[in-house]
């Protein structure tokens, strides 16, 4: 099985990058944005939880997050592997993360970040913003909160996993197909 970490701040494109690279390389793709909006959609307890701190630019509490992801990971056991995309989140997640694939006998193969400055990420999310339907993604403000959470709490997961040499960035700049051919292209390399 193989696993890995779509990593990068919001509006980095991680979500779009994950379907097409699941698609391509035969793995299943959990997005925890996609999760939670399903909890909220679908207002149970854990849904409401989530949609209060992520309307505020906060990140949901882990207790929330990984009983999410676990009963994602077990609704398909037979899965060549996975694609992590907006989870982990904290270097707590990473070390979670960890301990619930090894419970399963496995591990994280690498983490692949996504660069992308700050102006592009702002511009990228609030264009999202008139059409998504999300409220966190039409203030600048709350954006930017947002992008200073990323930089403080979940950039540290990017060095935790480089410590054992499995953290990998990747230019995350120009088209679409452009971003994809790089993230495949590294892919191949670290899903041999």
């Amino acid at each position: 099985m193989k696993n890995i970490i779509l990593f990068g701040p919001p509006g980095s494109g991680k979500g779009t990058q994950a379907v097409k690279l699941a698609e391509a390389f035969g793995l299943v793709h959990i997005s925890t944005g996609d999760l939670f909006r399903y909890e909220m959609k679908n207002k149970t307890p854990l849904g409401q939880k989530a949609k209060a701190y992520m309307e505020k630019g906060q990140l949901v509490p882990d207790e929330v997050t990984i009983g999410m992801l676990n009963n994602k990971v077990e609704s398909h056991p037979q899965a060549n592997g996975f694609i992590f995309d907006g989870f982990p989140r904290t270097v707590a997640q990473a070390k979670a993360l960890d301990e619930m694939l090894a419970a399963k006998g496995h591990s994280i193969n690498a983490l692949i970040a996504l660069d992308v400055p700050d102006e592009e990420i702002v511009k990228r999310i609030l264009l999202r913003g008139k059409t998504s339907g999300r409220p966190d993604d039409n203030d600048e403000s709350v954006i930017r909160k947002r992008i200073d959470v990323y930089k403080s709490q979940t950039q540290p997961v990017y060095d935790y996993y480089d410590q054992n040499c499995k953290s990998h960035t990747i230019l995350g700049m120009g088209s679409i197909e452009e971003i994809f051919g790089r993230l495949s292209e590294l892919f191949r390399e670290v899903l041999v």
